[in-house]
């Protein structure tokens, strides 16, 4: 139990460079960002609109960390925008504190919790794009981040529409999802749309199941189709894995017992097998939600647990991993799972605070075949973000934006 104990602490998150969202601070744990109140939607905001971000973390321990955010605007490929002065795309200030902190009340691991709203009365954005929301430690922005944010800002100035069918180019009711797009220009000037347009595609929010730039196949006077691209067939994946510790005093949901190991509670789930079929159940995309039921604040009293996970399997070529959208990247480093040789299945040990939380198994080249299964069924979210810069202009806008999640 030891080893488990001092594996965890020693780990640092990997860092991938197109992930959602980064910590680069071993001690900062559980970052929700939250947009309008609903932790199940995706950091996207509209321009204009009475919209907004809770962003909230913990830090573990008890002692007071001044930490303060920096708004940033970048590209389409996420790298800082160059034409821009921050006075260009930022109303108020920046390297504002972070002033909301509270610290854990009766818990067997202490922590403090963080949290900020944005936009606030201090500073809110001007233009669409893409934005990092840095969080630095002392204020100190010549070193690098506590913590990495990356959301959008959408403008509506023109219309997409998007549909996903299990009729694809390649099969027909298989292993793949087709995404086909339909933009309209509105009243939006494209005078080189092959230049000044550019499309990327998303499924549950996963760096390696997005798709940037397709070229369309069919180019109207006022639009632009993506019929029959095949860069927007998708592997269709399975439903996720799902658990929940309300009370770490009995077995949630997909909890086979609980434990307690100084100082550590510990949470084995019941071992996951790879499926044969598709699996008829309801999730939440890879979603995460910190909760208890017996307890007051959910943000202060909830206790953080080692959850077990284990994957029954032959031993693979690439390596394992757990992922959710708790995990902040695909391949994060202390969700790498080791194989047993004894028990024929890998496993994994992961610090995580108490709550609800999807969860499925993939190999270091970003599949999950070999894991979860490919099935047509499969409910996915997809999202487009529709960028558009002006010949000679100087930043990407998001000029289109649509969501859906499938139900075949």
């Amino acid at each position: 139990m030891k080893r488990i104990i001092l594996t965890i602490t020693a780990t640092i998150l990997t860092i991938l460079l197109h992930g959602q969202h980064i910590v680069y601070d071993k001690n900062v744990r559980t970052l929700q960002v939250t947009p309008n109140g609903n932790p199940l939607l995706p950091p996207v905001l509209k321009l204009g609109y009475s919209s907004y971000l809770k962003i909230s973390w913990d830090e573990m321990s008890h002692d007071y960390h001044r930490y303060t955010y920096r708004i940033q605007h970048c590209t389409r490929d996420w790298e800082p925008t160059e034409g821009l002065f921050e006075s260009d795309y930022l109303h108020g200030t920046n390297d504002l504190p972070v002033e909301n902190y509270e610290t854990s009340f009766n818990t067997t691991q202490i922590y403090t919790h963080y949290s900020l709203t944005f936009p606030n009365r201090n500073a809110s954005v001007l233009l669409s794009g893409n934005y990092k929301l840095l969080i630095y430690e002392d204020g100190k922005t010549d070193a690098p981040p506590s913590i990495e944010v990356r959301f959008h800002v959408v403008e509506t100035e023109m219309g997409v529409t998007m549909q996903v069918a299990h009729n694809t180019d390649i099969d027909v009711n298989d292993r793949h999802q087709q995404v086909a797009l339909a933009l309209n220009y509105g009243n939006t000037r494209v005078t080189d749309p092959y230049k000044q347009i550019h499309a990327v595609v998303m499924q549950n929010r996963r760096s390696s199941r997005t798709v940037a730039g397709v070229r369309p196949d069919i180019n109207k006077a006022n639009g632009l189709e993506w019929r029959h691209c095949e860069e927007l067939i998708f592997p269709a994946g399975n439903e996720y894995h799902k658990f929940e510790i309300l009370d770490v005093n009995q077995s949630g949901m997909n909890v086979d017992y609980m434990r307690w190991f100084e100082p550590f509670y510990h949470a084995t789930l019941w071992m996951d097998e790879v499926p044969r079929n598709y699996l008829t159940s309801e999730d939440r995309n890879g979603a995460f939600y910190p909760r208890t039921d017996d307890q007051e604040d959910n943000d202060t009293q909830s206790e953080y647990v080692i959850v077990h996970f284990a994957l029954q399997s032959p031993r693979l070529q690439q390596q394992m991993y757990v992922n959710g959208e708790w995990s902040n990247g695909e391949f994060a480093e202390e969700c790498l799972m080791q194989y047993n040789e004894e028990y024929g299945c890998y496993e994994a040990s992961i610090l995580l605070k108490q709550g609800y939380y999807d969860y499925q198994y993939i190999t270091s080249d970003g599949a999950t075949i070999e894991t979860m299964g490919d099935f047509w069924q499969t409910e996915n979210e997809y999202q487009t973000f529709i960028y558009y810069k002006e010949l000679g202009g100087r930043y990407d806008r998001i000029v289109g934006y649509t969501r859906v999640n499938t139900r075949f």
